[in-house]
């Protein structure tokens, strides 16, 4: 413990007497600690965002869409035509074993009107399990009930930007607006959502029930039509098994056999943002990486200004060694030198990241997450580095022959 103590008191000495020397000694570890902090840390938050607006979508989704269809030789789009129904949503629910709910919706745009201020917003009919799918609430009044539906009451529901937007203030609840000239009551404001993993504003948005939208506001031809089918597992490992027998039941339901080409297409919607999520961890290692270069290269540097170390110093090594000192006690030295000098530079690069970091999150409103752990393994990784190219000018100096060493100028 005294020989470790002591080893370091003179690596102190020697590091004051050289300040200018030693820093930029540092210099590389400065960098590539920071670098590496702040990239881990903005990698982090880009992965906090994607987990967000995953959980913003709803867990457990399949997503069915209308396909395309072949007439005279000419192929639709998928989802050039209306191909579901509100009734398949029904059958859905109530035959499928792996299917806990199913939420037909149509949707469109149009221009929302309150007094003086109007926009232009994206328009939802939807039923109530639609709400219970995306576990999206409602921050004041009520949601859309079956009664509405069947009804085609006209009452709608306000994303918090349409909300905002059209009332400031005011509270919008029993106030009357008109979408597309059509009258609507207010009857509820839902919770914020934020953006979707394509990055729309899922808060600009009016929803009111689903045949409302069909027959008052759209006009649809077919009535009974939906745009598309949202659906509901009963849990995650029933996901592929709720997809085959939606796919069986609209099969059957759609008269589709041999080789007919199926008019819908059933989409695993965690399995779509799962690959983004993956492409956002992949991006963060790669950032990480590339930020790991500079500990290299300030290692090698540490590794040649401990080599010239050795050279001036010489002549002290041989007078140590004259008078009593052990080759493990200069390797000891020169190993807590460079230590000392990683460890120093990794902990003003923390501190530098960490900064880099948060100024990165105010300049760019982008989230950026500091874990403990990445402090840790950055304080660790740069003592291993001080170690590593160390210790090879810490062996040259300690099998440094005394004598010769004594007559080195």
């Amino acid at each position: 413990m005294t020989n470790v103590a002591q080893a370091l008191r003179i690596a102190l000495r020697a590091l004051r007497i050289n300040k200018m020397r030693s820093f930029l000694t540092m210099l590389g570890i400065i960098i590539g600690i920071a670098a590496v902090i702040a990239m881990m840390a903005v990698g982090a938050g880009a992965s906090y965002v994607i987990s967000e607006q995953i959980a913003s979508i709803g867990s457990n989704i399949l997503l069915v869409l209308p396909g395309s269809l072949t007439s005279g030789g000419i192929r639709t789009g998928s989802g050039g035509v209306q191909t579901l129904t509100y009734d398949d949503a029904k059958a859905m629910q109530a035959e499928c074993p792996a299917v806990a709910l199913a939420a037909p919706t149509v949707r469109g745009s149009g221009q929302v009107v309150y007094g003086n201020q109007n926009w232009s917003t994206l328009l939802m009919g939807a039923t109530p399990e639609m709400f219970l799918i995306r576990e999206w609430p409602v921050a004041a009044g009520r949601s859309i009930t079956t009664s509405d539906v069947d009804s085609a009451a006209k009452v709608c529901l306000l994303g918090q930007t349409v909300a905002q937007t059209l009332f400031g203030n005011e509270d919008p609840l029993g106030k009357m607006i008109r979408v597309k000239k059509v009258p609507f009551t207010v009857v509820g404001i839902l919770d914020r959502k934020g953006q979707s993993p394509q990055g729309t504003d899922q808060d600009d948005v009016v929803f009111v029930p689903l045949r409302t939208m069909q027959r008052k506001l759209i006009g649809s031809q077919f009535p009974n039509n939906v745009g598309a089918i949202l659906v509901q597992a009963r849990g995650e490992d029933q996901l592929d098994q709720a997809q085959e027998e939606i796919t069986s039941l609209l099969n059957q339901r759609h008269r589709i056999g041999g080789s007919k080409e199926p008019d819908f297409t059933v989409r695993n919607l965690s399995e779509i943002l799962a690959v983004a999520e993956q492409s956002s961890k992949a991006m963060s290692l790669l950032l990480g990486a590339v930020a790991s270069i500079s500990l290299i290269v300030g290692g090698i540097g540490i590794m040649n200004i401990m080599l010239v170390s050795v050279t001036e110093r010489t002549r002290e090594i041989g007078i140590r060694m004259a008078i009593g000192a052990k080759r493990r006690d200069i390797l000891l030295q020169f190993l807590t030198e460079a230590m000392l000098l990683t460890i120093t530079g990794g902990l003003i690069g923390i501190a530098l990241g960490t900064g880099g970091a948060l100024v990165v999150s105010r300049l760019l409103s982008w989230p950026t997450l500091i874990s403990p752990l990445s402090i840790t393994i950055a304080v660790l990784f740069s003592g291993a580095i001080g170690i590593f190219f160390g210790f090879y000018p810490a062996r040259k100096a300690a099998g440094l022959n005394p004598i010769e060493a004594l007559r080195y100028e």
